[in-house]
């Protein structure tokens, strides 16, 4: 009865130890970079600093996440998302950061009475 013991609880540590190293890994390759949240008011002439795979989220405050439109002048650089409603979920507008450079990113309100927001973004590894 003791060898079976033994037994049972050998191929249960085998068998816990092939769980551990399966959740380990994954934890390993699951690296998550926090966006950085900016108003929109606050980009005018603003240097962004991003490393790749991060993104800048844009509050647009009062007006309509789908009313601004963008353009980066390197789109190898960063890449304009524009905001979004889908059902209750707002999605503000965004720069993703693609490549290790420099970008310059306009924003344009399609709403109309506003300037166009003209900021620099750095990406880095």
């Amino acid at each position: 009865m003791r060898w079976i013991a033994l037994g049972v609880a050998g191929l249960l540590a085998v068998a816990l130890s092939a769980c551990g190293a399966g959740s380990g890994e994954a934890t390993k390759t699951g690296d998550v970079i926090a966006p950085i949240t900016m108003n929109a008011n606050d980009l005018q002439g603003a240097d962004v600093d991003l490393v790749v795979g991060q993104v800048l989220n844009i509050n647009t405050g009062d007006l309509a996440v789908e009313s601004y439109t963008g353009e980066v002048s390197d789109p190898a650089v960063a890449e304009f998302v524009p905001g979004r409603t889908d059902g209750s979920a707002e999605f503000n507008p965004g720069v993703t950061a693609l490549a290790e450079g420099t970008a310059e990113v306009t924003l344009v309100n399609a709403q109309g009475g506003i300037q166009p927001l003209e900021f620099t973004v750095h990406v880095s590894m």
